[in-house]
């Protein structure tokens, strides 16, 4: 387990580490700047209790006040959950300046892979990672999350890329960059609220057996990198993608027509999505996270049997 003088391991999750028993992180920016409150909160709680539920000890990451986090307390997680957008949208650029300001930052994908390697977890589950935003051929608008899945080892579950993001793009640069992409029971990308995208991943794996078995090599073989897990919305909460797609046409328009960018484009473009959706959008993303997490906790329990 790396050593870190701004990391705190929380009880529960260093005793499991110690023990070589299965551990699943988690990301906070999904409770402060994903969801309102109190489904934010309420589902933060339930993802944990999904992973006790499959076996594994949950560990929620967050820098609070300067410290990094991996595993949060109810308490912190409330915190986080009531602050909402007050809290910063945390990326690697931003750990530095969090930790010597002694400030608090909710987990992207980005710095909750960071913080997961340190403490020394190696499954990760979240809703969606981010991409290639549509349209970066002129604005370079390419999320973090892509960039850290190519040099840190950690197995990422999510439902595919955020549906709001130039899907096809999105895994030229994870091809580019070597990160393997693992459709869970498919061969297709899901695409976050939908099931199916047009698009073809590297291959489909069929068991969390496999899926441990895959990244463990790639442990052994010395590779730097990660591994993303594309694990598609259960079929009962798979939203129409006609419907889906017009409300992300848009929820991009107005963002354009805003003049919104930058860390900000996600947050608004996810909270127009569920406002021009009628709240829908929202379920499916509750329920997509439940689901990832399932799967993360079995692969997790794979892992440390192996």
């Amino acid at each position: 387990m790396a050593l870190n003088r701004y990391l705190d391991i929380s009880p529960e999750v260093a005793a499991a580490l110690a023990a070589g028993r299965p551990v699943v992180a988690l990301e906070s920016t999904i409770i402060s700047h994903g969801m309102p409150y109190p489904q934010n909160v309420e589902t933060a709680l339930k993802v944990e209790s999904i992973i006790r539920e499959n076996g594994a000890t949950p560990a929620t990451i967050a820098v609070i006040g300067g410290r990094l986090k991996a595993g949060c307390t109810k308490e912190e997680i409330e915190y986080l959950g009531r602050a909402g957008t007050a809290v910063t949208k945390a990326s690697r650029r931003d750990l530095a300046m969090l930790c010597a300001r002694k400030q608090d930052g909710a987990t992207t994908v980005t710095t909750t892979m960071i913080i997961a390697h340190m403490a020394g977890i190696m499954v990760f589950a979240t809703g969606g990672i981010g991409g290639v935003h549509r349209g970066a051929e002129t604005t370079m608008d390419i999320s973090a999350d892509l960039e850290e899945l190519a040099h840190t080892p950690v197995m990422v579950v999510c439902a595919g890329a955020k549906s709001i993001l130039d899907l096809g793009l999105t895994l030229e640069y994870l091809e580019t960059h070597g990160v393997p992409v693992l459709g869970y029971g498919t061969r297709e990308l899901p695409a976050f609220y939908t099931r199916h995208s047009g698009f073809q991943v590297d291959y489909q794996v069929d068991t969390p057996e496999e899926l441990a078995a895959a990244f463990k090599a790639s442990l052994e073989l010395g590779f730097q990198g990660g591994m993303l897990v594309t694990n598609p919305i259960p079929e009962e909460y798979s939203m129409d993608p006609g419907i889906i797609n017009t409300a992300i046409d848009e929820a991009l328009a107005q963002a354009a027509a805003g003049g919104i960018h930058g860390k900000e484009t996600t947050p608004f473009l996810l909270a127009k999505v569920k406002e021009l959706t009628g709240g829908d959008s929202l379920d499916s993303n509750i329920q997509l996270v439940f689901n990832n997490a399932r799967l993360a906790a079995k692969t997790a329990v794979c892992l440390t049997e192996n």
